[in-house]
């Protein structure tokens, strides 16, 4: 995923709380992360992820189609 905006100000938040917002668990935070569907950052021992990157993958999900019942 690529870094558009480096004057923009970035949301990071501890890995723990970025999967608490993102609604999914730390192993779907690594692969989104390997996959760079999602940004993140160390800062000394911690990896902080990135908020926008969250919503920019949530908004990129497919939408579900709903089947009409006959």
């Amino acid at each position: 995923m690529a870094d558009n905006d480096n004057n923009k100000q970035r949301r990071l938040v501890e890995f723990k709380d970025g999967c608490r917002y993102g609604k999914f668990g730390k192993t779907k935070a690594y692969e989104l992360i390997a996959q760079e569907r999602i940004r993140a950052y160390k800062m000394g021992g911690k990896t902080l992820i990135d908020l926008d990157s969250i919503d920019e993958y949530h908004a990129s999900l497919p939408r579900v189609e709903s089947r009409a019942m006959l």
